[in-house]
């Protein structure tokens, strides 16, 4: 396995959350340095079309971002869509661009139709087509999309290992494993010498707080980066959706309006407040709670254009008092 750097994570030093340099955090045990913010690009190919993703990738990697997170599944469920939109554009804009030094990109498989298991056979295809639409010759951070309880886990690990041996993934990670799970991963790769997840993606916001209880004990005990996804609670915490408030056109409306009850409007009163008191907006406090919390090294939030994206990076540089922390955990 590569990468034997010094892990940067802290836990219990009043810091709340991790040292960087200039917006920056390493993923432990390895030598990956990441933007405190994950540009999410489910919408790629999706709500943002290639004009538009070309946009936001520029303002992005224009504010300092460098790190990048996609699928080969993106966004096959969108019509006319059959996977890959996203990783395409991702790699037109570099072909376009040129890759900006040190541009971390994140990928996954796993979910994608025909390819949605994680076989030993399964993880070589999709990692070659994943390569191919991006453009390079090496995934940064490679995500088993899902839990695959039916193929063994010393396989799935074993293919990564041969992807990482033949130089085209540098290090692998998990989305959407149990605490349990991860942890039988972890011994699974430390019993038979295969590549060790370094790095979890799960669902964690400030209205879904499992993670507290399951995962991030084992993330905190094992020096397992976390990189949350759906930071906004599928739009909710922007302050877009209130009650009676008016319809917002967007596809993410009806799952955000889930969170439309009382503790909701408690935790829009008390994001509105805080983004006033620091000339932000609302979805900048959320993010930034999550940026703060133990092991979260960088929250994952798209944006389908620049408008939206302008809350996001200023996510990343916005300090909250121990007290605001705290106003926002106790809701």
């Amino acid at each position: 396995m590569s990468g034997s750097g010094p892990s940067l994570i802290r836990y219990g030093d009043g810091a709340h959350g991790l040292p960087r340099i200039a917006g920056m955090a390493t993923i432990p045990r390895t030598e990956i340095d990441v933007f405190g913010l994950c540009l999410g690009g489910n919408v790629f190919g999706w709500t943002a079309n290639r004009d538009e993703s070309f946009a936001v990738l520029d303002a992005y990697v224009a504010a300092g971002g460098n790190f990048v997170d996609t699928a080969d599944a993106y966004m096959a469920g969108a019509p006319g869509n059959s996977g890959g939109e996203s990783e395409t554009i991702i790699g037109e804009w570099l072909a376009s661009r040129g890759r900006p030094e040190g541009f971390v990109i994140a990928t996954k498989v796993g979910k994608l139709p025909g390819l949605d298991n994680l076989r030993p056979e399964t993880i070589r295809t999709a990692a070659d087509a994943s390569l191919k639409r991006l453009g390079v010759e090496t995934i940064d951070l490679y995500y088993a999309h899902f839990d695959d309880q039916g193929t063994p886990l010393a396989e799935t690990l074993g293919a990564f290992g041969e992807l990482i041996e033949a130089g085209k993934v540098r290090q692998i990670a998990a989305s959407n494993y149990s605490g349990a799970r991860l942890t039988e991963a972890l011994e699974t790769a430390e019993r038979e010498g295969l590549p060790r997840y370094v790095a979890l993606q799960p669902h964690y916001n400030l209205m879904e707080r499992d993670y507290e209880s399951d995962q991030q004990p084992v993330c905190e005990r094992e020096d397992i980066a976390c990189f949350p996804f759906y930071a906004l609670a599928k739009g909710f915490l922007t302050g877009k959706y209130r009650p009676g408030g008016e319809k917002v056109d967007s596809v993410r409306a009806e799952r955000a309006s889930q969170y439309l009850d009382e503790r909701g409007e408690r935790m829009l009163s008390a994001l509105d407040a805080i983004a006033a008191a620091h000339g932000v907006q609302p979805a900048a406090v959320a993010v930034a709670w999550l940026r703060e919390q133990p092991t979260v090294l960088a929250p994952i939030a798209s944006a389908r254009n620049e408008d939206q994206l302008a809350p996001l990076i200023a996510s990343a540089s916005l300090e909250l008092s121990a007290a605001e922390l705290e106003q926002l955990s106790a809701i």
